[in-house]
């Protein structure tokens, strides 16, 4: 079985009617998968599918939006293991030698 067949097969099991561009979404989650994360290939053509669903995309809509996502992943400059810039790193200052009985905290 080729991949070909296997798309219309699964389209008979998700009772999907439509035509796939498999060059366009494997192109996508090429480009998603290599320049952001791999685990961001599937989520990318999922979201590229949902978003062409619920817009109701015709293939040339379908078309711009997989340009505009495979832009995105093209220009994605943060490496899969990059920490998160929001994350504070900031030293914990060491307060082992001040009481805190009496503090009150907020709930």
């Amino acid at each position: 079985m080729n991949l070909h067949d296997w798309i219309d097969e699964l389209c008979d099991v998700l009772d999907v009617e439509t035509e796939v561009d498999e060059a366009l979404v494997l192109d996508l989650a090429r480009a998603a998968a290599h320049n952001v994360t791999r685990p961001a290939a599937p989520i990318t053509t999922y979201l590229l599918g949902w978003a062409a669903g619920a817009q109701g995309a015709n293939p040339e809509a379908i078309e711009a939006l997989a340009a505009r996502a495979q832009l995105l992943a093209e220009q994605w400059d943060r490496p899969a293991d990059a920490r998160d810039p929001l994350d504070i790193d900031d030293p914990v200052p060491d307060d082992d030698l001040v009481d805190h009985t009496a503090d009150a905290f907020d709930d």
